[in-house]
């Protein structure tokens, strides 16, 4: 059994996890921390919701006024892991075609040949996906389901790992489309950024005025095969039956229902999270686990990232955007009704 005392009942008579295994993962995710800390001042919300995602095999949408690391974690993140990168600078006149690739006519030969669109990559960094349209917001976010790409017919495989790092800028209205809800549910998280504290702030000015930024990376970034183990590590965390029935619970509580209905809940919820917020509830919790150095889930892991996990998953009644009701308080409400196992 991995890490420190937990409730008993919760964890497994053998450990899903080995020895040696457990002692892998931790080595790989120290020289991940090891690469943001050469790039990142502080964010640390952000960092972990990077390395949670990549560990339970999901994309993430971040939200923050223009400044505020966004591209530059996603290019870390790239780094760190090794993989193939390339970004995309959505625009309003951006088309399918530009993110998935097309079909290119050779006047020589007479044939057609294939070429891949920047999708194709371990990591893609969509920057500002709320200013394509929406049928290039479907395509990309296709992608992201099916992991996969068809280019004349022919099915193209996306790279593993594959991850999408996706941002919008919540202040910008001009040129923008509004992400329909049923395409944010695609993304395992929503992170909000907010201002780095006056302390971060100065550190950023200080490696700015040393070029630290500027330097190669003397950390040493892990592989893909090597975030694969990680990722295979992470869905063998053991979730106890009594877990899987609390992130249920917790769910169908979002919905006006649970063991524990939320009084006047429906005058804010309009609807509540899909069955895809209990599978992102329950893959984080198993990364976070695994980032904590236990071979299991408590509830304190299905805690720890529910507003990333369920804020974009909770669509509030007109009357909650009118009073300026935040899904944050409307999650807390929630995890206070539903008892712990």
């Amino acid at each position: 059994m991995i890490g420190g005392a937990v409730p008993t009942h919760l964890a497994p008579t053998t450990s899903p996890i080995s020895y040696e295994e457990a002692t892998r993962s931790s080595e790989l995710l120290g020289r991940i921390s090891r690469v943001f800390d050469q790039r990142i001042v502080g964010q640390h919300e952000l960092r972990s919701a990077l390395v949670t995602s990549l560990l339970a095999g999901g994309h993430v949408l971040l939200e923050s006024v223009p400044g505020l690391a966004k591209t530059l974690s996603a290019h870390t993140l790239a780094s760190a892991v090794g993989g193939s990168f390339h970004r995309i600078q959505c625009t309003p006149d951006l088309m399918p075609n530009d993110i998935l690739g097309t079909q290119i006519y050779n006047y020589a030969t007479g044939e057609f040949s294939t070429q891949l669109g920047p999708v194709h990559a371990n990591m893609v960094l969509v920057d500002e996906i709320n200013r394509s349209s929406a049928k290039t917001q479907a395509a990309m976010l296709e992608a992201m389901e099916e992991r996969q790409t068809s280019v004349g017919g022919e099915v193209y495989r996306l790279p593993d790992p594959f991850m999408v790092l996706a941002t919008q800028n919540p202040i910008e209205e001009e040129g923008t489309y509004v992400l329909p809800e049923a395409q944010m549910d695609r993304f395992l998280m929503k992170v909000t950024l907010t201002y780095p504290g006056p302390d971060d702030e100065v550190g950023i000015l200080e490696r700015v005025s040393a070029g630290s930024f500027d330097r190669p990376l003397t950390a040493e970034p892990i592989s893909t095969m090597e975030a694969l183990l990680l990722q295979r590590l992470t869905a063998k965390v053991y979730v106890d039956t009594a877990i899987k029935q609390y992130i249920v619970a917790l769910v169908n509580t979002t919905r006006g229902g649970g063991p524990r209905p939320v009084a006047g809940l429906g005058q804010h919820v309009r609807v509540g999270a899909s069955p895809r917020g209990s599978i992102a509830l329950m893959r984080v919790a198993q990364a976070i686990a695994l980032q904590e150095g236990r071979s299991y889930v408590i509830p304190d892991d299905v805690k720890q990232m529910r507003y990333a996990v369920l804020r974009h998953r909770i669509v509030r009644t007109y009357d909650a955007l009118a009073n300026d009701v935040p899904p944050e308080s409307l999650i807390d409400a929630v995890f206070a009704a539903v008892p712990s196992p």
